[in-house]
Order: structure tokens, then sequence, then C-alpha cells
């Protein structure tokens, strides 16, 4: 097994051009994901999670979003390199994605077997009476029970669960080298999220995947990834191994958000809230020159205000972007 990541994001920069206003969605991010590994990705709403997964899928929407900068080197070579048909063979093949919501994901009007089969033709150069006979194993894998059945049924006549059930096994079908999961638990009820979690766990030992993980909900991170980037307004303000970063967060906002997550063993005081972070994520449009994260800080220096700070290695693989450690 070769000792390089299986994916590198270097320099990554994103752009959304809308109405001529420039809206830079990411700016100069940087991670890797180890082979085998899970990697977890968490961040308020907006703050360019989903917008990290689609770039890595070359899927942001033409016209107006346009990758402006950075390599993504996916197993030794550039996808910005590759043509669109290229592309094509790696994405949903070497490469899959599990959306958060499965039912504006599948098709409604074709059924669950045709939808997986037609991943397995595309990428195995499968017949269908074959690609069907994979699809029915995909669907057991997954813990579909009868199979068969559930083959001819349509998107609509599965629960929320099920569905989810479905995506996976569409991602999973060609047996991917990287599997990214935006969010993928989301619109699913406490013990079916449990399942589905479990259900991806598993299968990726199986195949021997890596994962992006894609969520807000930081007890799901720290139950599934080995390491964690933490991203606020565009940028990676905090990277760290899971248990490094649960037990002495650095950066304001990581300590913020882990403040924030209610605990068992110490009840919220009567007549208390639970702890939040003050403010909103600031608009793409509004972005001050210095921190991003220095109008919401308790923590701030002078120079937060007026310079931006770069990530700083604390060791070990720490990383935090916050002038409070240069």
């Amino acid at each position: 097994m070769k000792d390089t990541p299986l994916l590198a994001v270097k320099d990554l920069h994103t752009y959304f051009y809308i109405n001529e206003v420039v809206l830079k969605a990411l700016q100069g991010i940087d991670f890797t994901i180890p082979r085998g590994a899970t990697v977890g990705l968490v961040g308020e709403s907006g703050c360019g999670k989903s917008v990290t997964a689609l770039s890595i899928m070359r899927l942001i929407p033409q016209p107006s979003g346009r990758i402006v900068k950075g390599h993504i080197i996916f197993d030794d070579q550039d996808l910005l390199q590759l043509s669109e048909s290229q592309m094509r063979r790696i994405r949903g093949n070497r490469i899959s994605m599990v959306f958060q919501e499965p039912m504006t994901s599948l098709n409604p009007v074709y059924t669950v077997g045709d939808q997986i089969a037609e991943a397995i033709s595309l990428h195995q150069k499968l017949p269908k009476r074959e690609a069907l006979v994979s699809s029915a194993e995909m669907l057991r894998r997954v813990g579909i029970p009868d199979p068969k059945r559930r083959l001819k049924e349509y998107p609509h006549e599965m629960s929320g669960g099920m569905r989810q059930r479905v995506m996976i096994a569409i991602a999973l079908s060609c047996k991917p080298d990287l599997i990214i999961g935006d969010e993928p638990t989301t619109a699913l009820d406490v013990t079916v999220q449990a399942q589905i979690l479990d259900l991806i766990n598993k299968l990726k030992e199986d195949i021997g995947a890596s994962v992006l993980l894609i969520s807000h909900d930081l007890g799901v991170i720290s139950e599934m990834a080995q390491s964690v980037l933490v991203m606020y307004a565009g940028q990676v303000v905090e990277h760290a191994g899971v248990m490094d970063l649960f037990a002495e967060p650095k950066h304001p906002y990581t300590i913020g958000l882990i403040e924030s997550i209610p605990k068992i063993d110490e009840p919220v005081p009567k007549g208390k809230m639970l702890h939040s972070i003050p403010g909103v994520v600031p608009s793409l449009l509004e972005l001050c020159p210095g921190c991003y994260f220095h109008n919401r800080c308790s923590q701030t220096l002078e120079m937060c205000a007026a310079e931006a700070p770069p990530l700083i290695d604390l060791g070990s693989g720490h990383l935090v972007r916050c002038w409070r450690y240069a």
C-alpha cells in the first residue's frame, strides 16, 4: 500500500460569480485524507462544507461557480487537470457521494433497482440482468429485507431510512476508494441515524475505502472520524486528530462549538441557557480583512481585525488559524 494520502486538497479556492459580485466560498483549503481513514468536516451552515465536497467531485454549478485555484490530488493525479469524460470515469466509480436528502437525489419515476443497476452498468460494463442481480446483493448488504421485491419499488414507497440505505447502496455499488457523506443522516431520526452510521462504518471496512464525513453534529464526528477539520467562512480554522480536538480545542470557534454541546452529566442550572456563540457567520459579501471570526470572539488581539492569521502548526499534526498561537 502506498504511503501517500488517497486525497490531498491544496490551496483550493472556489468562487461564485453572481450579478457582478464575487462570493469567495472556499479560500485556500488544505487537507489530506489517508487511505482507509475517516476524516470529519464540521462547521455551521454556510461555512463551505458542501462546496468542498462538490469541488472534489467537480460538480460546482456552472457557469456561476468556478474553481479558480488549487489542486485536488486523488491517487497521484490532479482531478482539476482531467477532462470531463475522464472525470466521469472517476465520479461514481472511484469517488462516490451520499447526499443528505435521498428523496431529492433519487429519481422518483424510476424503480430503485433501475437506479442502482444504472450505476453498476455504467461503470462496470455489465448487462442489465447481471447488474440487477448485483443490485439485489447491494440492497441485502445495506440491510434492506426482501431485496428482490424492493428492487421493483419506487423511492416514495420507502421510508426515509430505507431511501438513505438505497443511496448508500448506489454509492458503494462500484466499491469506491473514497466515499463522501454530505450530512447523510440529517433528515433521519436518532435511532435510524445510528444504524446508517454503523452501516457506513461496516461497509467502509469491508471495501477498504476512505471517508470524508461532513456534518454539523460533533457527536457523530467524534464517533466516526480519526481526524477533524473545522471550517468557518470558507477556511479551515483548525485541523487535528479527533482525540486532540475534543480534549484540547485551540481555536475560539472550535471551543465555542464544543461548549455548545449539552452534557448529560452536567445539567444546565435552572434559569440559565445553554452556551452559544454570539453573532452569526459573516456574509461572504462582507468579509473583513483580518480574522473572519474576530467579531464573534471574546479573545481578540489588536492584529485580529487587521491581518488574516495563517494556519499555525502546534505539533503532532494540530493546526490552528489564530494569532494567539503565532
